[in-house]
């Protein structure tokens, strides 16, 4: 992880980068050399090894143009663009969402191989990348000679004009798996899937007669059990009415141009994604006691001083409020994201450690389970809580939380990490206004959420619930000690902490006790989706979202923890799950569609160190 500030430059990285450059441009060279003796297509290999050998020299340069959206044969949409020089690169989530470009396996962080309307029995199309501001950008330039595409930067927008398309036919085949949907294509064309409960739809840029439309006719069955198909000049959609659990894996083949639908329970493709230096992506299925998990995991290395991890809120300088995750990706810039702890959906307070460079915006409850890690790759797992007193007039009192959403009598402490003020939680609460460590002002309120009370800068307040025996010792003018110390105490070195739970796996073994942890019964046997923080025996961090299970719903806690052990994780932390289960990768939100994913209140944001955000 890195040591350096977000926005440093270091020279060490830049003569590294330039090595680099050097060793690709010798690769480059012998792959434009050995080319024409055994490609079959001379004139796309030359624009591909031409667009690798032009990249190193574009990468050292600034870019030239850049924006954040895309405009698709008229259709706007979000979407980073870069221009370097003479390359123009659009970041990978957003080609792989806006036009169905399939992201290959790939272990080489410089190539990405993509489908796209390739013919049968051909290989993937190569193509180079780079990374700027956490973004990672596929040269296109393979694709427009492919595919005759027009490309104009107009502005902050970037303007794409692909060939005209129309959908000639439809085709219905029946498979063992499911159903099958052949779409026969006069070009290719772009396309777009959105999920919902028992449908699928799919937007298709072409063009579809009504006298094709009514050509077609569905044949339907227990697994595909309607379709509605309108269309208009440029775009074909199709909703697709179909039986619980099943999903959609598209694709595209050419000579003669087809787009396949298939549906199926079992939709997820395997791929490897080495993304960056230092992170690596992979989606598969894992099967446990008979049954099969669709999983994503984002591996790290956190000793790489190139990749930084921190914890993030939805609101900067505040503890409360909950956004859709892919607000927070774009409003801190992440290369990579998953959501993190708990927090109250009605009054969007966290419930659990939340800990950003030694400040505590939200501390532990019930002893749950917690992680801590530092800049150099040191990462500690356990449950964690937070002892502290305050001492008034020679009487020491427990505080029972810190900048908590969590809400029970006693004593709670709330400092200007939670934000500028604080607002009444529960009825008739003793509000103790402590500045220099000295008590300045005590109010009583009444009614909860109908006073709010300013938190003094490097003072915190008191309050005071359901303790009005306490009151008296905090007058104003007295004088206030105070004691906080984690436990276990180990926790203290770590600068970062994320807590949640329930614990699932210490030293290998799985450990998980809800009871333990302040979870009841349901939580725990119930099935959902999960994210989960893992850590392996070299201290490789995988933070890892399960889905639901072919044919059903998502794992048990006891389930989740079996299939960490999978992932060869010898610790691992529950994270927040459900619908608030999200995992990004360039902007793109891998497991799940956007319109199903909740609004949350933090995570945890990945960053390339030349671009990660100076606060949460």
């Amino acid at each position: 992880m890195s040591k350096q500030g977000p926005w440093s430059f270091h020279w060490s990285l830049h003569l590294k980068s330039s090595l680099k450059y050097f060793v690709l441009m010798l690769w480059v060279c012998g792959f434009v050399l050995g080319a024409a003796q055994v490609d079959p297509q001379p004139a796309l290999s030359t624009v591909i090894a031409s667009s690798i050998g032009r990249l190193v020299i574009a990468q050292a340069a600034e870019p030239t143009a850049s924006g954040e959206q895309l405009r698709i044969n008229g259709r706007l949409v979000n979407g980073a663009w870069q221009q370097r020089r003479e390359l123009i690169g659009i970041a990978d989530g957003a080609i792989a969402t806006h036009l169905g470009v399939d992201l290959g396996s790939t272990l080489s962080p410089t190539q990405q191989p993509v489908t796209w309307f390739i013919p049968p029995n051909q290989p993937s199309l190569p193509l180079p990348t780079w990374h700027h501001q956490n973004n990672r950008y596929l040269d296109i330039a393979p694709l427009v000679r492919q595919h005759g595409w027009q490309v104009t930067p107009q502005g902050s927008v970037l303007d794409l004009k692909l060939p005209p398309s129309q959908i000639m036919a439809i085709r219905q085949g029946r498979q063992t798996w499911g159903d099958r949907l052949v779409l026969d294509l006069s070009q290719a064309a772009g396309w777009q899937v959105s999920p919902a409960a028992n449908s699928i739809t799919v937007t298709v840029d072409a063009a579809m007669e009504e006298s094709a439309i009514k050509r077609f006719q569905l044949v339907p069955n227990r697994t595909l059990k309607s379709l509605n198909i309108s269309s208009n000049a440029q775009r074909t959609t199709l909703t697709l009415t179909v039986a619980e659990h099943l999903q959609s894996h598209i694709w595209s083949l050419a000579q003669p141009n087809r787009l396949v639908i298939d549906i199926r329970p079992d939709a997820l493709q395997p791929k490897e994604i080495l993304w960056a230096e230092g992170m690596q992506f992979q989606q598969r299925y894992i099967s446990l006691n008979g049954q099969r998990f669709p999983v994503h995991t984002l591996t790290l290395e956190p000793t790489r001083s190139d990749v930084a991890l921190l914890p993030l809120m939805a609101f900067p300088n505040q503890a409360s409020g909950i956004k859709p995750p892919g607000d927070l990706v774009q409003q801190w810039r992440t290369a990579a994201f998953i959501n993190g702890g708990f927090f109250n959906r009605n009054n969007q307070l966290p419930l659990g450690a939340v800990r950003y460079n030694n400040r505590w915006i939200s501390g532990p409850i019930l002893d749950r389970g917690a992680v801590g890690w530092d800049d150099q790759g040191n990462v500690m797992m356990d449950r964690l809580a937070l002892r502290a007193t305050v001492t008034a007039n020679q009487q020491t009192f427990p505080i029972d939380t810190l900048n908590s959403g969590y809400v029970k009598a006693g004593i709670a402490r709330y400092t200007d990490s939670w934000g500028a003020q604080y607002t009444t939680l529960v009825n008739n609460e003793t509000v103790v206004t402590v500045q220099n460590n000295q008590v300045s002002h005590q109010r009583s309120l009444g009614t909860a959420g109908q006073d709010t009370i300013p938190i003094p800068t490097g003072g915190y307040l008191l309050v005071l619930r359901s303790f009005n025996s306490a009151a008296s010792a905090f007058s104003p003018g007295t004088a206030i000690g105070l004691n906080q110390q984690t436990q276990p105490s180990s926790f203290e070195q770590f600068p970062h902490v994320m807590g949640a739970g329930p614990l699932l796996l210490s030293q290998g073994k799985i450990v998980l006790d809800s009871q333990r942890e302040g979870f009841n019964r349901s939580f725990v046997e119930g099935q959902a989706p999960r994210s989960v923080f893992g850590l392996t025996p070299s201290g490789q961090i995988k933070l890892t979202t399960i889905q639901n299970r072919v044919g059903g719903s998502g794992p048990t806690l006891a389930e989740t923890a079996q299939i960490l052990q999978k992932l060869d994780c010898t610790e691992a932390l529950n994270l927040d799950g459900g619908s608030s289960s999200s995992l990004y990768l360039g902007g793109q939100l891998i497991n799940r569609h956007p319109s199903t994913a909740a609004r949350i209140n933090n995570g945890l944001g990945i960053f390339l160190t030349h671009t990660a955000s100076t606060h949460p």
